[in-house]
């Protein structure tokens, strides 16, 4: 199974807790967590939102700090 790269993967969780923890706004429900779940769902070849977040939290936790600094571009 392909897996994501970490960063991609990594900003996909934060968005999603961030929006979920924010709640529903006044116009209702964010679309955007229903899209980000199914990523989710589909990069970590799950169908459940719960088990794609402990799946992508999983492997967030064994890339290391050698993934996020790959990631980051080098200053000028």
């Amino acid at each position: 199974m392909l897996k994501p790269h970490p960063t991609v993967l990594r900003r996909l969780v934060e968005e999603y807790e961030t929006l979920t923890a924010a709640g529903s706004g006044p116009a209702g429900p964010n679309p955007r967590i229903g899209d980000l779940a199914y990523t989710l769902c589909v990069s970590t070849g799950t169908r459940d939102i719960r088990h794609a977040l402990t799946t992508a939290r999983g492997w967030l936790a064994t890339t290391g700090q050698d993934a996020r600094e790959a990631a980051t571009p080098a200053s000028v």
